[in-house]
């Protein structure tokens, strides 16, 4: 998937259909003079749906058309006749979509599961027909219920990627590289900050026909959390990924530092994003020898207590079956 076609974010309008008005009919037939009151009730207007679909990755459905109306119900009829309901609207979006109302910012639902069903609109219910008004005080009411109208909105639709591992770190840390080198996908590479403005997804390969996937989120930088940046754009995909994989390369001034900012940077997004597991990858290690590379382990473990690093090289391939293997552990405890 190329980048222009990544689409995370998008406003629409949805708008249900309308109940079919009930029948004000009274029976006349042959041999039936004054047969009374029969019509029958208004079918129910459409709703706007919202399903989850596990094989899209993307919104890219709503980037031409944002505009989604429902079928209006049909009239009652003769006979106590009930109208046709409206024709439903499915919206399919991909595992992970949070819906908004555009107006007040509300979370109306949120799409986790293959198959989750959600009315973000729902269709007016049908009016009943006269028949239902009929008393030994008035045996032929002459009057019926109108259907009632559908409602119109703006919703919002925000995808936060499910993946089971998400890369964080500093613009041109190597997450890309590391993307594509794990798992058939293709990112933009290139020697300069954000590079990558779209997350990326791609599905590592490992032992015994298993897998796992894999996010690049584009760079963070500090005072994401503010917004600095684009800040909220992109630390939302974090939060729901099962493992949070920080990258930091070798030839960074302050390796501890970068981590705690990066650390910090979460923490005042969603001091949730603490619950989840972490690791740390020093990235670009082929420049490193094994003596500095022990050297710089202590002293890590020693600074960032509980986080054993991994050394990787993306071009060399140095520490890939490791860091495979230190992945598949945590998540699968």
């Amino acid at each position: 998937m190329t980048e222009g076609n990544f689409v995370d974010f998008v406003k629409i309008h949805v708008s249900s259909g309308n109940g079919g008005a009930g029948s004000t009919h009274l029976r006349r037939e042959k041999f039936v003079a004054k047969g009374g009151p029969d019509g029958g009730d208004g079918g129910r207007g459409g709703h706007v749906i919202v399903r989850g679909n596990k094989s899209l990755w993307t919104l890219l459905n709503f980037k031409f058309k944002r505009h989604f109306g429902a079928g209006h119900g049909g009239h009652g009829g003769k006979q106590r006749s009930t109208g046709a309901d409206g024709d439903d609207v499915i919206l399919e979006v991909p595992l992970g979509t949070v819906v908004r109302d555009s107006e007040s910012g509300e979370i109306l639902f949120e799409i986790t599961e293959e198959g989750q069903e959600e009315i973000s609109a729902r269709g007016g219910m049908g009016g009943r027909g006269n028949w239902h008004f009929k008393s030994a005080t008035n045996q032929t009411p002459r009057y019926a219920q109108p259907g009632i109208p559908g409602e119109e909105k703006n919703i919002t639709l925000e995808l936060k990627l499910l993946a089971d591992v998400g890369l964080v770190g500093f613009p041109n840390a190597g997450k890309s590289t590391l993307l594509s080198v794990l798992t058939s996908a293709k990112p933009k590479i290139a020697n300069y900050e954000f590079t990558t403005l779209k997350p990326n997804l791609g599905i590592v390969k490992y032992r015994d026909f298993r897998s796992f996937v894999i996010a690049d989120i584009p760079g963070i930088i500090e005072g994401a959390a503010e917004g600095k940046g684009l800040g909220h754009y992109f630390l939302r995909h974090i939060e729901r990924n099962s493992v949070l994989l920080f990258m930091v390369p070798a030839d960074s001034a302050d390796v501890t530092k970068e981590y705690h900012i990066l650390l910090n940077e979460l923490r005042k997004y969603n001091p949730e994003l603490m619950d989840k597991d972490r690791m740390l990858a020093i990235s670009k290690s082929d420049m490193l020898d094994e003596e500095l590379i022990s050297e710089m382990e202590a002293v890590l473990q020693e600074e960032i207590p509980g986080v054993t690093p991994v050394f990787i090289s993306s071009v060399s391939g140095f520490g890939m079956p490791v860091l495979k293997d230190r992945l598949w552990e945590l998540l699968n405890p």
